[in-house]
């Protein structure tokens, strides 16, 4: 949803066993794992840290660079004009795919980013709680959540992602190995929509670290541009990881 490091070879090996399958996406633009065939991100400067990124409410994020790495990350993007929306469409940027028997890459997030998380035989999500990282809320029924990408499709396709290839594409809307998924309130996600930093911020300001970092981390996993007011708000949002 939004606008518009050397990765670590488990990151990538990560990526590298997503299976790819179509599945109907449950949100917006900001409804992603790679599979066998896709490009993985390049290799870039400025590595995440070891470890998930944790918001003060406990939230974890894979892949997630600490705030010195994010900050270099951000000072290496190129900064470039809001890229064209021609020729643009979700369905190629294919998910949800296949994480192993019957479940999808949307079951896959609700499993990671709920506590108690109890699933059927067809691997969806019957309980479990949730709390939205974007505004807060506390959540006990998974149909009511969205996978958000968190660097929309849309902006990925404005700031780079015209150019991919289709397995790149797919590997963008599925990655499980980067903070690019989150699970979260159906309301916050269709409320960012396809917009960048700079024209949409969680309504619950204490998630702007994470969420700056996460975008900053993917945002320089693909290589992918930044306009000057989305660098300059995601400078705004690093600076809140001190306080």
């Amino acid at each position: 949803m939004g606008r518009q490091i050397r990765v670590p070879a488990a990151v990538l090996a990560a990526s590298l066993l997503l299976a790819a399958a179509g599945c109907t996406s449950n949100g917006t633009d900001g409804a992603g794992g790679a599979d066998p065939g896709a490009s993985p991100p390049p290799a870039r400067a400025g590595s995440p840290s070891a470890g998930d990124g944790k918001a003060g409410g406990g939230e974890t994020l894979p892949g997630v660079a600490d705030v010195g790495a994010a900050r270099a990350q951000l000072a290496g993007l190129t900064v470039a004009p809001v890229g064209t929306m021609a020729g643009y469409s979700r369905s190629g940027f294919t998910h949800w795919a296949e994480q192993g028997g019957t479940c999808n890459t949307r079951e896959a997030v609700l499993q990671r980013d709920g506590t108690d998380v109890v699933q059927d035989a067809g691997c969806r999500a019957v309980s479990g709680r949730w709390r939205s990282l974007y505004d807060g809320v506390v959540v006990t029924d998974a149909s009511t959540m969205d996978i958000d990408h968190v660097v929309p499709l849309a902006e990925g396709w404005r700031s780079g992602a015209a150019a991919w290839d289709a397995p790149r594409r797919r590997a963008f809307a599925n990655d499980l190995a980067l903070p690019q998924l989150l699970a979260v309130t159906a309301a916050s996600n269709r409320s960012k929509g396809d917009q960048s930093p700079d024209l949409w911020q969680p309504p619950d300001r204490s998630s702007w670290c994470l969420y700056g970092r996460a975008w900053t981390t993917v945002k320089s996993a693909y290589g992918l541009t930044v306009t000057e007011a989305e660098k300059k708000m995601l400078t705004t949002m690093l600076d809140t990881c001190a306080a």
